[in-house]
């Protein structure tokens, strides 16, 4: 009797111990809710890296997330849906870059507040916007893979050559 009492506190102790991490990581990564935010457009040429629930920071500080993600027909652009928390009041004439956390880290959606005394509203479109940029092609760019910049400094030199 005394071996089952001791399996079922074991168990019981074990099962307060997941619950209790399962409501902790909930509360750091930001997965209990929106609640107490409002939410933002905006419309990059590329989202490479990001997915709904990527970070939204500003000055570093995880800020909020992003909530919808779709393709735009008309414009080719997608358009991401950003949820802010709601003590943070950013001038209309903020941006809205996509980041990247280092050479092998993920993406995020980095704000940065512009100088207006106007401030954006629920709702409200982010017009500034830069979208990713492919490392892999910055890298060809730099290594002469880029699209005939090396040949046409060599044209140029020809015919500098032949006058």
């Amino acid at each position: 009797m005394a071996e089952n009492r001791a399996e079922v506190l074991a168990g019981a102790a074990v099962l307060a111990a997941a619950i209790g991490f399962l409501i902790y990581a909930g509360r750091e990564t930001g997965v209990s809710g929106p609640s107490g935010s409002y939410e933002l457009t905006a419309s990059f040429r590329s989202v490479e890296g990001v997915r709904v629930g990527t970070d939204v920071r500003l000055a570093g500080v995880k800020v909020g997330t992003v909530t919808a993600l779709e393709l735009n027909p008309q414009t080719f652009f997608a358009d991401a849906v950003l949820s802010v928390q709601e003590n943070v009041a950013l001038p209309d004439d903020s941006a809205a870059l996509i980041s990247s956390e280092g050479l092998l880290g993920g993406n995020f959606v980095e704000l940065v507040p512009g100088g207006s005394l106007d401030n954006l509203t629920p709702g409200a479109e982010i017009e500034d916007t830069q979208g990713a940029v492919s490392v892999i092609s910055l890298m060809m760019k730099f290594a002469g893979g880029g699209s005939g910049s090396g040949d046409s400094a060599a044209d140029g030199a020809g015919a500098e050559a032949v006058e």
